[in-house]
């Protein structure tokens, strides 16, 4: 009887499936056209699977190793299931012993797997979504242990007629479960949903260059794609779901609701209206219509603070995602609570691409209705009518050093350094942070200028609030400003300016070299430029800049300069990749959304568990929001503070130096 069954069985399912993937693309295909190469896609997916996925899952190795059991035991199973049972390679001598035996070791190795994540779900920790997903262990073990239940016969474990019509009946039935799950599921929808959708947005996913050659995926994408404002027919941002392009439509319903991205989410931890995986998740709902009555996993925060509870949040493929009225997909708080710090994408092992989604919904918010949260609008009017967010006269940005005496390259025209100052110019904190600076470059004979009053705002906090236009305007009057001098580097302070000139500014003609000042420091001191005292002080910690580190991959080179300073850091808990937000970016302090606690007080209480006297940053918004914690637990001082107070006259080195430069070339020809 069994082998009548399966096979009707097994191409039933088949069947079924592909009705499903050809529903589930016609959902996808509802976003906008996005243009990918299909069968390159397609060729790159194994390494893109094998490596860059699990370079991620790999930092938790329990789940790294269930994963390889249960989804590698399943690959091979479900096809050699087709061969041997459906195709009735089985029956014939030789072929299906060879076969069989394959087929038995896959499914015992998935069986394994499947025990594991039953031990998981046992006691499943918050971040893991409920419902549905709870029934998985079971779903595998009934498909493994099914597959191999039906395969002994093949083999000749137990002869061909083993058993009667009940156990026939009884197997199958353990088959179809399998099957319904495992293979009907995975394209209807079901905790397997992920395994279809995930598959095919590794192959298109929306920012392939994330994905390197190098194990590990070290590729980085991370700037922000620019909306042509040229183009009358394209919606200035994301209204609809139907506006997304369908390649982001797909990455939402690829989601594995594994709760990582809400783990590590700033202002989930705060209790802000923000959950990453529910806002993936309302996407999912938006994509096919309904409500998200079904969301399983955690509460959002918004509940807590009188937010609307799950299953009053409502929308459809061409409905608006964030309405007037009051029963919305998606509530506008939970879009300006994001800080952009993208650990939510750093975390995710199906690579989704959440802070773009966030922004590409703000970007409708902002230029389309003009609902800018708080200060938001106002800090938008200063950027359109000063060039700088906090509404200061231009002409006075150089006030604060009017005793430096700092070279403008107007006069100069040429210079190795042009040092970007940043809105960090005008605020009389960040002013020490510069000052410190041009003293290092000063020591280290750096031929360096300024652009002074011409240097305008980057752009960085309108674009992050959703007002492109403005963006682009400082964007291209900057580039027009650059493109009259000659430099060979931009070094800057600010992670915000380093991230947007060198990553954003390039795909609207802008190309540069930028370094971080953490980063060029750090050259100059392995360059022989720099000589310190020893570090006299007590115990240091670093705070990565979200900027910095998650977005530009740049870890080592600050805690090179503080090892050079004679520093030990102590690390905290949740430091480089995992380093937690200061709270301070994407205009969050801007728009000032209200949660049960404040961001910064959260990282300076992970900074006070370290028993750090001094935190080194190096990033302004970072200092400015950490000094503003209340009962501050540690100093706080920039990376260029420190070290222009450990400076010390290098007459020797100097003297070596000049030695080995090459004949007719100045110190600061040889910088770098």
């Amino acid at each position: 009887m069994l082998e009548t069954l399966l096979p009707i069985l097994i191409f039933a399912a088949l069947a079924m499936a592909a009705l499903g993937a050809w529903r589930r693309v016609r959902l996808w295909r509802q976003g906008r056209p996005s243009v990918v190469p299909l069968l390159k896609g397609l060729a790159a997916l194994p390494r893109r699977y094998l490596v860059d996925l699990h370079h991620v899952v790999a930092r938790d190795k329990m789940i790294s190793r269930t994963h390889v059991a249960t989804a590698g035991g399943f690959v091979a199973a479900a096809v050699l299931m087709i061969l041997v049972h459906g195709f009735g390679l089985g029956s014939s001598e030789g072929l299906g012993g060879i076969l069989g035996w394959p087929l038995l070791a896959a499914s015992a190795v998935m069986f394994v797997g499947s025990l594991f994540v039953a031990r998981r779900r046992r006691n499943p920790p918050a971040r893991l979504s409920k419902g549905p997903w709870m029934r998985l262990p079971k779903s595998l073990m009934a498909f493994s242990l099914g597959v191999f239940l039906i395969t002994l016969p093949t083999v000749g474990v137990l002869p061909e007629d083993f058993g009667n019509w009940i156990l026939a009946l009884a197997l199958a039935a353990v088959v179809v479960w399998g099957l319904g799950e495992m293979v009907v599921g995975m394209t209807w929808g079901g905790p397997m949903k992920h395994a279809f959708a995930g598959a095919l947005h590794l192959a298109f996913h929306r920012r392939p260059e994330r994905f390197s050659s190098k194990a590990g995926g070290e590729g980085r994408s991370t700037g922000l794609k620019a909306l042509n404002l040229d183009d009358e027919t394209a919606p200035l941002g994301v209204e609809k779901p139907s506006d997304f392009t369908w390649n982001q439509l797909l990455g939402f319903d690829a989601c594995v609701q594994c709760g990582r991205c809400e783990a590590v989410c700033p202002a989930f931890a705060a209790g802000q209206p923000l959950n990453p995986k529910k806002l993936i998740q309302d996407m999912v709902v938006g994509l096919a219509g309904g409500s998200d009555a079904k969301y399983a996993g955690s509460p959002h925060p918004s509940q807590g603070l009188g937010g609307k509870p799950v299953g009053e949040h409502h929308g459809d493929p061409h409905g608006t995602i964030v309405a007037r009225e009051s029963k919305a997909l998606v509530d506008a708080e939970t879009l300006w609570s994001c800080t952009t710090c993208r650990a939510c994408v750093e975390e995710c092992p199906m690579m989704i691409e959440h802070v773009d989604a966030i922004v590409d919904m703000r970007r409708f918010l902002t230029l389309e209705r003009g609902q800018t949260p708080n200060k938001g609008a106002e800090v938008l009017d200063n950027l359109i009518a000063t060039d700088n967010p906090g509404g200061f006269e231009p002409g006075s940005r150089l006030h604060w050093a009017a005793d430096l005496n700092l070279p403008l390259i107007a006069d100069l025209q040429q210079v190795d350094v042009l040092l970007w100052l940043g809105d960090g110019a005008f605020d009389m904190r960040n002013q020490r942070t510069l000052r410190a600076l041009v003293k290092v470059l000063r020591a280290a004979g750096v031929d360096f200028a300024v652009l002074g009053k011409e240097e305008r705002d980057s752009g960085d906090v309108a674009r992050r609030l959703g007002d492109e236009a403005t963006f682009q305007s400082l964007a291209r009057r900057n580039i027009a400003t650059l493109a009259k001098y000659r430099f060979q580097h931009i070094v800057t302070c600010d992670p915000h300016s380093f991230h947007v000139l060198g990553n954003e500014y390039g795909e609207l003609g802008g190309h540069y070299r930028v370094f971080h000042h953490s980063t060029y420091i750090a050259e100059l001191y392995d360059a022989g430029r720099l000589a310190f005292r020893p570090w006299k002080g007590g115990r240091v910690t670093y705070h990565d800049p979200c900027y910095l580190g998650r977005y530009n991959g740049e870890y080592e080179a600050p805690r090179r300069v503080l090892e050079a300073l004679g520093i030990q850091v102590t690390e905290m808990e949740r430091s480089g990749f995992r380093s937690r937000c200061c709270g301070g970016g994407g205009g969050a302090p801007i728009t000032d959304i209200p949660g049960e606690r404040r961001i910064p007080d959260m990282r300076m209480n992970d900074v006070k568990e370290t028993g750090a006297e001094l935190v080194a940053v190096g990033c302004p918004q970072c200092t400015a929001m950490l000094e503003g914690v209340v009962d501050n637990p540690a100093e706080v001082r920039d990376i260029a503070e420190l070290v222009a107070d450990a400076l010390v006259a290098r007459p020797a080195a100097e003297s070596v130096y000049a030695a080995r430069r090459p004949a007719g070339k100045t110190a600061a020809e040889e910088v770098i």
